[in-house]
């Protein structure tokens, strides 16, 4: 299993895109273990899982971030968490958290969340004066929330991946994503507190400003209705929700006459290429997977790990350590794909809940998106500096938030009923 690490490190680290990285690896798998035997299947197993239902559920979440992008709502959300948010030490950088939590029951995408927030943002950074490198990691760091709140495109691959529920898990992200929040905004007030400089100036606002702005909150608010309600109603599966979602998107679109043939051609565009992205390094991952439990790969490790006589606490401390690790060289979804597989069975095994380690492995996740020298948030996030800048600025402003998911990491730990305690209670 060391060699398969090792040799899936260096193909990335060389640049091979992720989903080239993992087929070239599977096949030499194959080739070297069995003979090229399950290579003649591949065709099949390929059609077989891009058939899922659920993964229809992706192209949709992404598209339905897209449409919120370039109707022009997401601007007008963040204008209006701005009126409500910008008053405390850290002014702008709050709505940035404030807006990507938002933004976040809507999309249920990482990549999507970090750049609308962004896009929407950057022009603030010199206008008033805040420190960049942390305005910046705010950006980061919120977009990972995207993966966490509800709805989730990871928290469906995880379902898929190791058979969990889709709802159950869907419950388990709301009051760790609240908490997670939560803590990147204490990590602002501290930073602000001690240097008031990286505050920026402060935005002038009334309470009838504030009051005037609601409107614009609801959207956002609606669609996770229309998207979480319609799932745990029984009126609509997850991917049934995803499109559900999208034709209320389209419809608040159409309601602010910001739907023309041409926003559309550019949302089905950018859909397609994210899509095409993830289920590529899905399917990949998962033939991967296969080639593996051939190899008996999966069966030796859980049988290792069954052998360090490892308390349950030490084995998901080494677990912890292994994803803190893995999260500064390989790209979210390829590691959680060739790792969950592998160590699931450690976990459950010794007894701990598959909701409850879904959400512990989505946090890993999160954080390993602002991890350099991978994290793909922290490129998403320079890909939008019109000055160029420099990278290291942006992975130094998200270091405190690495931090501050670190710390959620051990708040789960020691209190993992904070994940199973809306799952357990409704289900």
């Amino acid at each position: 299993m060391l060699i398969v690490a090792a040799g899936l490190l260096i193909l990335l680290l060389i640049g091979i895109p992720v989903a080239a990285a993992l087929g070239a690896l599977s096949l030499a798998l194959d080739q070297i273990y069995m003979n090229g035997r399950l290579q003649l299947a591949m065709g099949e197993f390929y059609w077989d899982k891009s058939k899922e239902f659920l993964l229809v559920a992706v192209p949709m979440f992404v598209l339905l971030g897209e449409i919120l992008l370039r109707s022009g709502i997401a601007s007008r959300m963040y204008a209006a968490v701005i009126q409500w948010l910008s008053w405390l030490p850290g002014g702008l950088m709050h709505a940035n958290i404030g807006t990507s939590a938002i933004f976040a029951a809507s999309s249920g995408s990482s990549v999507a969340t970090a750049a609308t927030v962004g896009t929407v943002s950057y022009q603030q950074i010199g206008a008033r004066k805040y420190n960049e490198a942390l305005f910046l990691g705010s950006v980061a760091a919120g977009g990972t929330l995207g993966i966490l709140i509800p709805p989730s495109i990871i928290l469906i691959v995880y379902g898929l991946t190791t058979d969990t529920s889709i709802p159950e898990l869907y419950l388990a992200g709301i009051l760790p994503g609240a908490i997670l929040a939560a803590l990147f905004h204490l990590t602002i007030l501290a930073a602000c507190t001690i240097r008031p400089s990286w505050g920026g100036a402060r935005v002038e606002t009334s309470w009838a400003e504030r009051i005037r702005v609601l409107p614009d909150l609801a959207p956002p608010i609606l669609l996770f209705l229309v998207v979480i309600g319609s799932i745990y109603a029984g009126f609509a599966t997850p991917t049934e929700a995803a499109a559900l979602g999208v034709v209320m998107a389209l419809l608040l679109a159409g309601a602010r006459r910001a739907l023309s043939i041409e926003m559309l051609l550019a949302c089905f565009e950018a859909t397609l290429r994210t899509t095409a992205m993830i289920v590529l390094i899905v399917l990949t991952s998962v033939f991967l997977n296969f080639v593996l439990g051939f190899m008996g790969a999966t069966r030796a490790i859980t049988e290792y790990a069954g052998g360090l006589n490892f308390s349950p606490t030490q084995t998901m401390l080494c677990i912890i350590l292994m994803y803190v690790i893995l999260g500064m060289f390989v790209e979210t979804f390829a590691m959680m794909l060739t790792t969950v597989p592998l160590v699931y069975p450690i976990v459950t095994a010794m007894g701990y809940d598959p909701v409850w380690f879904g959400i512990m492995i989505t946090v890993l996740m999160e954080m390993a998106l602002i991890t350099p020298p991978i994290g793909l948030n922290l490129y998403v996030v320079q890909g939008i500096r019109l000055d160029g800048g420099r990278f290291s600025d942006i992975c130094k402003g998200a270091t405190p938030f690495a931090i501050a998911m670190l710390a959620m990491v051990a708040v789960l730990m020691i209190w993992p009923e904070i994940a199973t305690w809306l799952p357990d209670r409704l289900y």
